[in-house]
């Protein structure tokens, strides 16, 4: 690169020129920005440099799911920019779910300076370490000063917040960045800075933020029976298909199934060989067939699966786990006898001293009930009727190969957990499962989607409507998104709880039954919305995505008996299986 050039005109002005071209030195393309008066610095040096796409977004927590989203499909940094005060803590949903599910963010919270916090000056808050521990590395950078040893330490540290969100592990980072004012290089005529202060060895050495170098890890398994299983919980690799293929490799190195969850890589790019376990979460329903499946050892990649009844089955037969992971805290909630390894699944080698017969007999009847189970709830689904859940398998044929989908947590995410079919459609799944939750769900989709190829959000209308401050995005939004939103008047998940038998206070304060008028509510937003008769219908708008824009197809169902149907078609599945 070609020495920048820094506006001279004030500290400030150096200050942030410098900031935002050690950035784009460590690899760094995007900035979503929110707007504000304090960080008017920092918002000038990102939109005059050419090297960063800037994107405004006015609601702070739906910026920094949006940016969320960004740097989860593009798997590097995106730096988040906001004013000070409370705009600062609407990103803390967004900071958590990317501490929780390990992506790479970087965030700016401009403030005022030191004499003018604690004396009720105006938009000021104590942002000293506000994210606590959410984040890898957190510092107040120093006040502006256009001189060389403090641009010196400017650079350095920034250099290190930006590999800080990759190193150890990725997630975000908090710089907190206070300045003076004058804010706006505005009347001030004379530079402050010297031409020589930035020479062309200045930003020399920088590297772009990246992972540290996989070790090589050996697996040492051995068992008197062989009877082992991989758990593929919800990852979201780099690159799928060789994750896919890697896991592929390891289970026919060890001779035992994949248990592989909903938005599993596993699901969706077939590897060359082994045993894929899509309906275990049926299959373990019968107590009879739980108890004969149960392993000796298992190996899980990344985290535990969506399936309760999975974690509850695992707990109770209690075997030797290996948890493999990039992450170096502790992942696993089942508190077994597990050993945590902290490293890629590429990097993993398998030992094995088990008879390779009994590995063999025991997936092959795994294989065997995948077959049983899936055929029965193929015939299910295809007999219930207006059931939501019918949609999933149609949707899993009908989308377009390598579509990008986000799926929501609460039913949807189960929903593709228990009915969508192992394929080759090389499908990419992208969530939010790191806290769980329905935060952000709809601006994450978009910062997904941003400039890719088109893809598709599956919500249902609480995880819709808790987000629709996300549909102000859309003016800016360059991509394709179209949400497929299944409206059951309230939170489905809930109807699945011992609660939802304590009639009151059920239906008001936990199924929350919502009234939006859906189609007026796009409208408002210029966001095109058509409702759907069936899932038949709305599969059929999704064999062929629209180029560009934002689109809702929206179906309702009826929630008390989509509950009904699952309970019932899981009974039945299970109840047939010998």
């Amino acid at each position: 690169m070609n020495t920048p050039r820094i506006d001279g005109r004030t500290p400030n002005t150096v200050w942030a020129g410098v900031l935002v071209e050690t950035l784009v030195r460590c690899g760094v393309t995007q900035a979503v920005i929110s707007p504000g008066s304090r960080s008017t610095p920092l918002t000038l040096a990102f939109v005059a440099h050419a090297g960063i796409e800037c994107i405004p977004v006015l609601d702070e927590r739906s910026a920094g799911f949006f940016a969320l989203g960004l740097a989860r499909h593009q798997a590097r940094p995106v730096v988040l920019v906001c004013t000070s005060g409370t705009a600062a803590a609407n990103y803390f949903p967004a900071v958590i779910e990317a501490q929780e599910s390990g992506v790479p963010l970087l965030v700016l919270t401009a403030d005022r300076p030191p004499e003018l916090r604690d004396c009720a000056a105006g938009q000021t808050i104590d942002q000293q370490k506000l994210y606590g521990g959410h984040v890898g590395f957190y510092h107040e950078l120093a006040l502006p000063e256009a001189s060389r040893p403090l641009l010196r330490y400017l650079r350095a540290t920034v250099a290190q917040a930006c590999q800080r969100t990759f190193v150890p592990q990725r997630g975000p980072v908090h710089l907190n960045v206070p300045f003076r004012d004058p804010l706006a290089p505005v009347g001030v005529p004379d530079a402050v800075a010297d031409e020589g202060l930035i020479d062309g060895r200045f930003f020399s050495g920088l590297a772009a933020a990246g992972d540290a170098p996989a070790p090589r890890v050996e697996i040492w398994r051995q068992g008197t029976k062989g009877k082992g299983i991989i758990v593929a919980g919800p990852e979201i690799p780099d690159d799928p298909a060789a994750y896919a293929q890697t896991v592929g490799r390891l289970a026919t190195q060890l001779g035992w199934p994949v248990l592989a969850d909903g938005v599993s890589p596993l699901r969706h790019h077939a590897p060359a060989d082994g045993v894929v376990v899509t309906t275990y979460d049926t299959m373990l329903r019968n107590r009879t067939l739980a108890d004969e499946l149960a392993p000796e050892q298992v190996l899980v990649c990344g985290d535990w699966p969506t399936s309760k009844v999975l974690r509850q089955w695992l707990a109770a037969v209690d075997p030797e786990i290996t948890q493999v992971r990039a992450r170096h805290d502790n992942r696993d909630a089942l508190h077994g006898r597990t050993q945590q390894v902290t490293a890629p699944v590429a990097a993993l080698q398998v030992k094995v001293t088990h008879a390779a017969d009994a590995a063999a007999d025991y997936a092959a009847r795994w294989r065997s009930l995948e077959e049983q189970a899936a055929n029965g709830l193929r015939s299910e689904l295809e007999a219930a009727g207006k059931f939501e859940g019918r949609l999933i398998p149609i949707l899993a044929a009908a989308l377009p190969r390598e579509t990008p989908v986000f799926v929501a947590s609460s039913m949807p995410v189960r929903d593709v957990e228990y009915f969508w079919p192992a394929n080759d459609r090389r499908t990419r799944f992208f969530h939010n499962r790191g806290a769980n939750g329905i935060d952000g769900t709809l601006s994450t989709a978009l910062g997904m989607a941003q400039g890719g190829p088109p893809a598709v959000l599956l919500t249902g209308d609480l995880a819709f409507l808790h987000d629709s401050n996300g549909l102000l995005i859309a003016p800016k939004f360059r991509g394709s998104l179209t949400v497929l939103l299944i409206n059951n008047h309230g939170g489905g998940i809930f109807e699945h709880l011992p609660v939802a038998a304590l009639e009151p206070p059920f239906e008001q304060y936990f199924a929350t039954p919502q009234q939006v008028d859906l189609a007026r509510l796009c409208a408002a937003h210029g966001i095109a919305h058509e409702r759907v008769a069936d899932c038949a219908r709305m599969c059929a708008l999704c064999a062929e995505l629209p180029p560009a824009g934002i689109r809702v197809l929206e179906l309702v169902t009826d929630r008390k008996s989509a509950a009904a149907a699952r309970k019932r078609i899981f009974a039945a599945v299970a109840a047939a299986l010998v």
